[in-house]
């Protein structure tokens, strides 16, 4: 996950798990599974102190909430950068092209670029 440009968000958002609302940077991406029909996305969160204190390491299940929307999740291991990995199943907390208008719109831009 190291192109920004290969993700689908990357930005600010707010973490809510354990009663606390921390605000986190996060970069996700995701696809969709068209054998079980879920989207599943995942990424990691940006090292955080307050977050880091509040989970100790520990796995729990929050909701993140970007500008574009919001999701449960899972925020799991934490990697040897101090990021946890946030993953989730179903509609991300962000804008999933799903008209074929917007996939083209898209493909017209990247063709462009």
């Amino acid at each position: 996950m190291s192109d920004d440009h290969d993700l689908d968000y990357s930005g600010e958002a707010v973490l809510a798990c354990r009663g606390k609302e921390i605000p986190v940077d996060l970069k996700i991406k995701g696809y969709f599974q068209p054998l079980n029909g879920l989207y599943t996305w995942y990424g990691r969160i940006t090292k955080n102190a307050e977050l880091d204190a509040l989970l100790e390491g520990k796995r729990t299940v929050a909701v993140v909430s970007t500008p574009e929307g919001r999701a449960e999740c899972v925020v799991g291991d934490v990697d040897f950068w101090g990021r946890y990995r946030l993953s989730g199943k179903s509609r991300p907390p962000y804008h999933v092209p799903s008209t074929l208008e917007e996939v083209e719109a898209i493909a017209e831009s990247e063709h462009h670029s």
